[in-house]
């Protein structure tokens, strides 16, 4: 597969995984799922996939939160990838490019939302006002295309067309001691993740079983899957989901009973009101 055909499929990717303005919360646009298609592309799926659960552990934490914008991960998972893959380098290289490619990109995105977005809002206000929905709908449609899609898929296609001779001349020539060290530091930035996933999460009322999960991780070397099934029960039990099953029919029943004694008791002052 040349590199034009190449360059276009992975635009296409792109494309794709920012098309949840109309295709709704898919999950497309995770890595784990770009940079298996990406590796399917390169050729290499299995690569892809270690490379996308590494780059979702890095960027787990990465979420909009009012005016914070994260770094724009589809275009930096998708080339970061590609890059590595066709260099042959390991996935600490394919995280040592996507991450800063998907910073360069973010200023791309929001330029894209300063000098594009705004007329296709202006107009879906205007269909608005007059009870247009299917204008609205376009404006939808059409402002996420021009806004979004395109112009990702751009980036995305023009960088892997003329870049991935410079880059993959780049990287060969770097020391293998560099490379070790970013290998370390790919160790590092999952963990950098998930400590900016758990900033949002944690609280007072939580921070015992954050504790109680390394506990269990680190010194009794439960595994992960381990900890999540100890901590589901541990939330059922909590709740109390198997005590409110256990006592719904006996308490249908009781109340049942109670309607039928009431109704008892209520015939037995009518009768005695007809002695009197």
């Amino acid at each position: 597969m040349n590199t034009v055909v190449t360059a276009i499929i992975l635009a296409l990717i792109a494309m794709l995984a920012n098309g949840e303005y109309f295709l709704g919360s898919s999950m497309l646009s995770r890595p784990l799922v770009t940079c298996a298609l990406t590796g399917l592309v390169m050729g290499n799926i299995t690569q892809g996939i270690i490379i996308g659960a590494t780059l979702e552990l890095a960027f787990v934490g990465s979420f909009s939160i009012g005016a914070s914008i994260p770094p724009e991960i589809i275009s930096g998972s998708v080339l970061g990838t590609a890059f590595a893959i066709g260099a042959g380098k390991s996935t600490a290289i394919a995280l040592t490019l996507g991450i800063p490619i998907a910073s360069l990109v973010l200023v791309v995105k929001n330029l894209c939302f300063i000098f594009i977005l705004p007329y296709f809002v202006h107009k879906a206000d205007q269909y608005a006002a007059d009870g247009n929905g299917k204008g609205m709908d376009r404006m939808n449609v059409l402002g996420g295309f021009f806004s979004i899609n395109l112009p990702i898929g751009l980036v995305v296609g023009l960088s892997y067309m003329f870049g991935s001779s410079a880059v993959k001349a780049l990287l060969a020539i770097i020391p293998k001691f560099i490379i070790n060290g970013l290998g370390i530091a790919t160790g590092l930035l999952p963990a950098f993740g998930f400590a900016m996933l758990m900033k949002i999460m944690i609280n007072k009322k939580n921070v015992t079983f954050f504790i109680l999960g390394f506990a269990l991780a680190v010194y009794m070397k439960v595994p992960v899957t381990g900890v999540a099934i100890f901590g589901a029960c541990l939330a059922l039990i909590l709740t109390g989901y198997s005590a409110f099953h256990d006592n719904k029919q006996p308490a249908v029943a009781t109340n049942s009973e109670e309607q039928n004694h009431s109704n008892s008791g209520e015939g037995d002052i009518n009768y005695e009101d007809e002695e009197f």
